[in-house]
């Protein structure tokens, strides 16, 4: 591949992956203004769970359509829409005056959120080359991981400069309202510059428009590869139907098909180990055992970092190693570390002024093994899911496989979320950690017992089958499309 077209695949897949970081923008900074909503709104702990979770509410209906609806539209049309979508969020949620207000706003940018969870990755599985797919699809966790981190950020040096979260800021707005508005900017930004990506040739090709995906294949692959590629994608689109839910039932059984089970449990997992109660919660979290606002937010500011770090290695070796090894010893490493948070969150204690905190040596375990925590995540579960996501349906099944999954993912984001202020108060963080430790031992199990690899795995145009070059399972050949879904 020339130098020239790696450049411009590259490029776009950066624009492509800018509604990641606007993703982690959002959820980031939430974790900043959580005191700040439950002030100005007089909401109770479950109110306030409510209103940090309530974006996820939007983010399962964008994942769950965005699908369909891209292919009836387009990639990028949709994306455009999720872009206004993130500027309207980002200016209502910092003027809202109420609970209900403020979930509205807040439920819009969750659509965004959740279709550009869906179509980033999609999308970049479309116009990447197989060689580079994985590490390109991994871009979008570092997009979002890099948004997370400028929003903890942001909202550190907001809180340091106002004095506190809850304090008046410029023009007579409290800070945690500007935390918010700073999403306006890279929100801006995404909706120029989506008009200067294409759209994807598979779509033009779905919709008959061979013109136009030609023009598109020029840009990304040389002159000798553009008759090839199209000819790949027609062959792989020739018997395609419209899409819909139904593809996803086997006919003659009448049962969902098992791929589906596989991405289910993908999606799901990747939530229920309780990271985003990190990325939601990580301020009131380290403050209910004792550290300052100030220090909490510093606190934030690490665990960002340290997830910019572990996505850097899990790009370097996911095409490396493959895709379910990440996975696995992503696992076992968040059994080890939650157990170990469980533990050392047990040993906080109220001292005689009825201050809560968490002695020496576990406030330092403690940090440890959070931050090793985020670690195993964010260089195994966070970027790999939505890989494997991206490349494990076939054709005809991707677009309403992938909307059942981002469903799942987003509903499990949100029980997760709505549920740790409940949990806090009621049986603590020992509780809450050991439950999430429970989930991510269930989580190695499944992913030893159930998910193939996909590494490697391409279509072949002229043999009519799927070669995987399997990491830990070999080679393995499919003739059809079909019998592929069945294996994985």
């Amino acid at each position: 591949m020339a130098k020239n077209h790696s450049f411009y695949i590259a490029a776009i897949t950066l624009v492509a992956t800018l509604g990641g970081l606007l993703f982690g923008f959002d959820s980031g900074v939430i974790n900043g203004t959580v005191d700040g909503l439950q002030e100005s709104f007089n909401s109770s702990s479950a109110g306030t769970g409510f209103n940090v979770a309530s974006m996820l509410l939007g983010c399962a209906i964008g994942a769950f359509f965005a699908g369909r609806m891209a292919d009836r539209f387009g990639r990028r049309s949709i994306l455009i829409v999720a872009a206004a979508f993130f500027i309207i969020s980002a200016f209502g949620s910092g003027i809202a005056q109420g609970s209900l207000e403020f979930v509205i706003y807040r439920i819009i940018g969750g659509v965004a959120v959740g279709a550009a969870s869906v179509l980033s990755p999609a999308y970049i599985s479309e116009i990447a080359p197989a060689h580079l797919r994985g590490r390109l699809s991994s871009i979008q966790q570092v997009a979002i991981i890099i948004g997370l981190f400028l929003a903890f950020v942001s909202n550190y040096f907001l809180a340091e400069i106002a004095g506190s979260t809850q304090a008046e800021f410029w023009l007579g707005y409290a800070t945690w309202r500007w935390m918010f508005w700073v999403e306006l900017v890279p929100a801006f930004l995404f909706f120029f510059l989506l008009f200067f990506i294409p759209e994807s040739p598979r779509y033009f090709v779905l919709v008959g428009k061979i013109d136009e995906a030609k023009s598109v294949l020029q840009k990304l692959f040389s002159e000798e590869e553009i008759e090839a590629k199209l000819a790949k994608i027609q062959e792989s689109l020739q018997d395609q139907k419209a899409p819909s839910l139904t593809d996803l039932i086997v006919k003659s059984t009448r049962k969902v098909h098992p791929i589906v089970w596989v991405a289910l449990g993908l999606a799901t997992f990747q939530q229920l180990v309780g990271i985003n109660v990190v990325f939601y919660y990580g301020a009131v979290l380290w403050q209910s055992v004792g550290f300052s606002e100030g220090d909490a937010l510093m606190i934030n500011v690490i665990s960002g970092a340290v997830s910019i770090g572990a996505v850097a290695i899990s790009i370097a070796l996911v095409d490396k190693i493959g895709r379910k090894p990440l996975l696995f010893w992503g696992s076992v490493g968040m059994v080890i570390t939650l157990t170990i948070m469980s533990i050392a969150f047990s040993n906080a204690f109220t001292n005689a002024e009825g201050q809560i905190s968490l002695p020496d040596p576990y406030g330092t375990v403690a940090l440890i093994a959070a931050n090793l925590y985020v670690a195993f995540f964010n260089g195994s579960w966070g970027p790999v899911m939505w890989v494997m996501l991206g490349e494990m349906f076939p054709n005809q099944m991707r677009g309403s496989g992938l909307s059942i999954a981002g469903l799942a993912q987003w509903l499990a984001n949100f029980g997760i979320t709505i549920s740790f202020p409940i949990l806090l108060t009621g049986i603590g963080l020992t509780g809450a950690y050991g439950i999430y430790a429970f989930f991510a031992v269930v989580s190695v199990v499944f992913i030893a017992k159930m998910v193939q690899e996909t590494k490697g795995l391409e279509y072949l145009a002229g043999s009519r089958l799927f070669t995987c070059k399997c990491g830990w399972f070999g080679k393995r050949r499919y003739r059809s499309p079909k019998e592929r879904a069945v294996f994985l």
